[in-house]
């Protein structure tokens, strides 16, 4: 199960946690804990067996990993989930797609890989989002299409 969330919320921060304690609570495999301890996870300083972990240092060790992958989109940037970078779309035109009356998504395609990237927003934010992006106000739900691509037609 790759790219499984971890959620660090579940360790309680004043107890302190072996190795397979912590795996197991944390739904991971032992040796993604032992990693983790090569990485810069701190051990409480004893020689003895079993290896200890303080609760309060698994969970900021698991937060700060967290807050590193984390980016911040600019105005007029999507997040492509294939190349795994934030990218402004193909020629700088994107559609607005509404889902409810407040909500929707901005649809625009991928200038590397052509997939379609979404960006969800509120008609309200959606000036300040857009950036420079030439934005086409769509109705109901529907799939951006371009005639010439390698993308399955709809």
């Amino acid at each position: 199960m790759a790219n499984r969330r971890i959620n660090s919320r579940r360790i309680k921060i004043h107890y302190s946690f072996t190795v397979e304690k912590a795996a197991e609570i944390l739904g991971v495999h032992k040796n993604s804990v032992r990693l983790w301890i090569k990485q810069g996870l701190p051990v409480v300083e004893d020689e003895r067996r079993p290896i200890l972990l303080q609760g309060q240092a698994i969970r900021a060790f698991l937060d700060n990993r967290k807050a590193k992958r984390k980016c911040r989109l600019s105005a007029g940037e999507f997040y492509c989930l294939k190349c795994r970078a934030p990218k402004s779309p193909a020629g700088r035109m994107a559609d607005y797609v509404a889902s409810t009356p407040e909500l929707g998504n901005l649809q625009g395609f991928c200038p590397d890989c052509e997939t379609i990237m979404n960006r969800r927003t509120s008609l309200a934010k959606l000036d300040r989002i857009k950036g420079d992006l030439e934005v086409m106000i769509c109705a109901g739900s529907s799939t951006p299409k371009r005639e010439g691509s390698p993308l399955p037609q709809l």
